[in-house]
């Protein structure tokens, strides 16, 4: 409370001047190329950019409210990965580990998976969204999508402090502020979320840190990121499935986690990067390392049974070390000719140690299966080793004033190794599984643009383009887990992605509309998917998928203050030719659809934000039919959800209140791989009154 009196004290102190709007700039990307900083219009694929600015007019405190109205984009909260994470959707796949992540430039997760449960957007600066694979810039480590977010830098001369509580004894906090000593520009900021939910025994506290500095050396520049997430998190349970539709057996919320359950996250990462002009060209280089950890006790239902029923428990520890290195060059002083060569290279390596045990649940959720937090055994033991490299070279070339060319290459070299650390202390090898895996193999990209007109801010542009991609299979560090065929898992095939796309981008209204739409196809092999094998959870490569549809989106400032932003998108995501194993028989799924992918997706999203005075914003996401399961017996309805927030600016102070899933739908929005037949659903309605003071 002491920080609200000092919020309104600040707002009522005298000569008030209002907070102006943040000028009008040109946005840039990076998701496309290093080094070419360019506006998004320039770019021959569908491209979005969310500005921070946006984000703190609507009060989206995660991906999905952040992302709403960005056609082909569906973010499902929570998930496998706890209440503080979520499950992303491009282009019709909905896999946590299908997309690329990469804040401030460094891919978060590294040469594994995204850390989504930490990733933070407090104090961004915008948010970029690529729809399908970036093969020239980050190499083997996406197919469907890149998301980047980029937080404010250090020179930004921005101050913040926010305060919000909420329905379910939920609150968040932040303070940002920049400050200039030595030479060097700098910007901390920090933050707290306490966030509950109407589940029993759910909910996560995250705190958060980051130092950026940054200062001029000679004709460069050299920067430091330092950042510190520490997540605990009380994990749901997701809903069984029995037949076509969610078990009525189980009441809404229930949660058969073992008494004090957790699962706690621990990411500490540290960054350098350095910026000078060099041969006639920019040249830049970054070093990244990341230290993460997991402890984890956890359980999930084995099958539906009352009013005891079995239940399959999950406690170990994972350990996570990742260095990223990239140095490139970027000559883009010609007006027609930009080219960008440079090496990369991403080094990851993971232990896991832990077991499963079994233990029985009441189907009502409570009481909780007092069981203690158990000592971690040992009996599953694995380390994992990556090494992705690459050299790589990008040509944007504009052969006339209507034309753009682009081409990019990239000479990619992984390595994976991994072992049972007793049987590399025992001399012990099992010659039927190498447990290593080396690959040389190139990966790229090739686009068109054609400029049909422009006058001023106003333009069509027409657009191609062609990627090709590929990847190590995902790989979990799933404690209690198998390979299908009943064995310890071993390293899978490597996926593979053909992909095309065509275009049109335009703006209208002295650029103060943006339309752009695009139609895509990819072919996609040997695809990781979840599967359980004798009750046990596992990964499986699927065959051959097919993802084609279409996607649609605007962008309009009618007038001052108000931003309006919409997309649409039908997407058709299948199995081509894959066998996989039900109850021990092989079934083949050519033609049917792949689970909880929906045909038709939609969102919306306004924003009222004048300097003073009312503010109001509001989003509804529609997510229509989606089949529950591979071999498309169980059809979930479609579904909307709605949110809205109001409030009040005065001077530098704005007090609103916000509104999540106020119709308070609660459809099956993700699948868990842990729990076999079981669903995750969309948070429960709440409620959050926030304060935010800027000056």
């Amino acid at each position: 409370m002491s920080l609200l009196f000092v919020l309104a004290a600040a707002a009522a102190s005298p000569s008030p001047s209002p907070v102006p709007s943040p000028p009008t700039v040109v946005e840039v990307i990076e998701v496309t190329a290093k080094g070419l900083r360019e506006p998004p219009e320039n770019v021959p694929a569908m491209v979005t950019v969310v500005s921070g600015e946006e984000t703190r007019q609507r009060n989206a405190d995660d991906l999905r409210s952040a992302l709403a109205g960005v056609a082909g984009v569906d973010v499902a909260p929570g998930g496998d990965n706890g209440p503080a994470s979520s499950v992303p959707e491009f282009w019709g796949l909905k896999e946590f580990d299908a997309f690329l992540l990469v804040a401030d430039e460094v891919p978060w997760g590294g040469a594994f998976n995204p850390a989504l449960s930490t990733i933070d957007l407090q104090d961004v600066d915008r948010i970029e969204v690529l729809r399908g694979p970036a093969p020239v810039m980050y190499g083997a480590t996406s197919f469907v999508g890149v998301l980047h977010v980029v937080h404010r830098g250090a020179s930004d001369p921005a101050r913040e402090l926010f305060l919000s509580g909420g329905s379910f004894g939920s609150g968040r906090g932040l303070a940002a502020l920049p400050f200039s000593r030595g030479g060097f520009d700098s910007r901390i900021s920090a933050d707290f979320t306490k966030q509950g939910f109407r589940d029993d025994r759910t909910g996560f506290e995250r705190f958060h840190g980051r130092w950026r500095t940054t200062r001029a050396i000679g004709s460069g520049r050299l920067g430091f990121d330092l950042d510190f997430q520490g997540v605990n998190q009380e994990p749901a349970s997701p809903h069984p499935r029995e037949g076509g539709s969610l078990s009525t057996l189980v009441p809404l919320d229930a949660n058969y986690n073992p008494e004090g359950a957790f699962l706690d996250d621990r990411r500490l990462s540290a960054t350098a990067r350095y910026e000078r002009p060099a041969a006639g060209a920019t040249w830049s280089t970054i070093a990244s390392f990341s230290h993460a950890s997991r402890d984890i006790f956890r359980g999930f239902l084995s099958e539906v049974a009352s009013p005891v029923a079995p239940a399959r428990g999950i406690r170990g520890t994972v350990d996570l070390n990742d260095i990223y290195f990239d140095t490139h060059f970027a000559w883009t002083r010609s007006p027609r000719v930009q080219v960008v060569a440079g090496l990369d290279h991403l080094h990851g390596e993971g232990k896991a140690i832990g077991g499963a045990f079994d233990y029985e649940a009441n189907l009502s959720g409570a009481p909780a299966a007092p069981l203690g937090v158990p000592a971690v055994p040992d009996d599953d033991q694995v380390e994992d080793r990556r090494e992705f490299s690459g050299l790589y070279g990008f040509v944007a070339y504009e052969p006339a004033d209507r034309w753009r060319l682009e081409a990019g290459l990239r000479l990619n070299r992984t390595m994976e190794e991994r072992e049972d650390p007793r049987e590399k202390a025992s001399g012990i090898h099992n010659p039927d599984d190498p447990g290593e895996r080396t690959g040389f193999r190139p990966s790229g990209t090739v686009g068109v643009q054609w400029t049909a007109w422009t006058r001023g801010p106003e333009s069509l542009r027409l657009f191609a383009d062609y990627r090709n991609a590929f990847k190590p299979a995902a790989f979990d560090f799933g404690i209690g887990e198998g390979e299908e065929g009943g064995e310890e898992e071993g390293l899978l095939d490597p996926e593979t992605a053909n992909t095309y796309e065509v275009g049109a981008r335009t703006r209208l209204e002295g650029g103060r509309l943006g339309l752009q739409a695009s139609g895509f196809w990819m072919d996609l092999e040997n695809m990781v998917l979840a599967t359980t094998v004798n009750g046990v959870p596992a990964l499986t490569n699927s065959g051959s998928n097919r993802f084609k549809g279409i996607e649609l989106e605007a962008d309009w400032e009618p007038r001052a203050h108000l931003h309006l932003r919409g997309g649409y998108s039908y997407h058709d995501a299948r199995f081509v030719d894959s066998v996989q194993l039900f109850d021990g028989v092989p079934s083949q799924l050519a033609g049917n659809r792949l689970e909880m992918s929906a045909h038709h997706v939609a969102g919306a999203a306004a924003a009222w934000a004048p300097d003073r005075g009312l503010v109001a914003s509001a989003q509804i996401q529609y997510v229509g039919s989606r089949y529950l399961d591979k071999r498309n017996t169980a059809l979930a309805d479609g579904y909307a959800e709605l949110s809205a927030g109001i409030g009040w600016r005065r001077g530098r102070l704005e007090l609103r209140v916000d509104g999540r899933n106020l119709s308070d739908q609660r459809p099956p929005i993700s699948e868990s791989e842990l729990g076999d037949a079981q669903y995750y659903r969309l948070p429960a309605r709440r409620l959050d009154l926030a304060a935010r003071l800027r000056w």
